[in-house]
């Protein structure tokens, strides 16, 4: 029996939520520091949401955070609900080896990897994080040239 890689499954929701944007989602933003969680709407006036929605100011952080110690190190990947999101973090385990868990969600169980060297825990977070985003970008595109050529399709054009 094959290991389901939890990405796959996260990916999965996160496409099917970008399928039908008019169902409402729960989205996070994080502005300066603090963690805000809004309810989004469909909104059929584009302008009326430029308006009401003035762009917050983000503190400037570092691409790269300064780590002295692997332990404690983690990523987000990306998402449009924090229920669905991917998560790495890197822990020191009992025996001095560093382990990353992942979870999908703030309530999942962590697929737990290790154990490793410092230097080798945060590598696999970090490219862990790229694959995610690198997957996620894919399939937004993929689902972007769809909507676009079902709206084609729908015009007659086809």
């Amino acid at each position: 029996m094959s290991e389901i890689d939890p990405t796959d499954h996260a990916l999965a929701t996160i496409a099917s939520i970008l399928e039908h944007p008019e169902r409402e989602t729960e989205t996070e933003m994080v502005v300066a520091g603090e963690q805000v969680v809004t309810d989004e709407h469909p909104i059929a006036d584009e302008h009326a949401v430029a308006e009401e929605h003035e762009h917050p100011v983000v503190e400037e952080q570092p691409l790269v955070p300064e780590h002295t110690d692997a332990d404690g190190y983690s990523k987000v990947g990306p998402g449009p609900m924090v229920a669905i999101r991917l998560k790495w973090t890197v822990h020191r385990g009992d025996d001095g080896q560093f382990y990353v868990h992942e979870t999908i969600g703030e309530q999942s169980a962590p697929v737990i990897s290790g154990p490793m060297t410092s230097e080798a825990a945060v590598h696999f977070v970090d490219a862990h994080e790229d694959e995610a985003h690198r997957r996620f970008e894919e399939l937004r595109s993929e689902i972007a040239g769809r909507s676009s050529l079902a709206d084609y399709e729908r015009r007659g054009e086809a």
